[in-house]
């Protein structure tokens, strides 16, 4: 009966190996997780022109990027390289930018290298750079809290935010650094 136990044994445990082999050999399969994504755009624009008119039928804005996402859920259109043109009765300004965020239609946001130049001619002020400039469309006015650069045709000003009414022509430095005047 001996022999019998120890066959019975073997068989026993051959049987146990071979059913719980496929588990000791198996390797870790990590699942590899992809960034998770938060929402997809609705759509997409290459190469991107668009013209907006006011309630009168003039034309209030003009937008341009080489590439725009609209999240409509989410409630923003991003841009990549935007050059918005703000048109008033008076006078219109070119805003560039490396990415802006348009939030609700009217709020916008420009974030890299900001230049806005005003393509009015014999303006005072020609042109302010910053890196990040709010924008209100409806309103028309710009806001920074940035470091921004001030020029004009014969004077170049400095300082730290911005607040700008496009309308009235009034800009107005928050903390004003420096001016320099050229000889004219």
């Amino acid at each position: 009966m001996n022999i019998a136990r120890i066959i019975l044994s073997v068989l026993f445990i051959s049987c146990m190996v071979w059913l719980w082999y496929p588990y000791f050999t198996q390797t870790n399969i990590t699942t590899q997780s992809t960034s998770e994504v938060i929402a997809e755009p609705d759509y997409t624009a290459i190469e991107l022109k668009q013209t907006a008119y006011d309630e009168q039928g003039k034309i209030s804005h003009k937008v341009t990027a080489a590439k725009m996402e609209l999240y409509q859920q989410l409630g923003f259109t991003f841009f990549e390289k935007p050059i918005f043109t703000l048109y008033n009765e008076k006078q219109a300004w070119r805003i560039n930018a490396d990415e802006a965020t348009l939030y609700e239609g009217k709020q916008l946001v420009l974030e890299g290298n900001v230049v806005a130049k005003n393509l009015t001619d014999k303006a005072m002020i020609e042109k302010i750079d910053a890196d990040n400039i709010q924008v209100d469309i409806k309103l028309l006015t710009m806001r920074s809290e940035q470091p921004v650069v001030v020029t004009g045709p014969n004077l170049k000003i400095t300082g730290k935010g911005l607040e700008a009414d496009l309308k009235t022509e009034v800009i107005k430095l928050i903390n004003h650094t420096r001016t320099i005047y050229y000889d004219q």
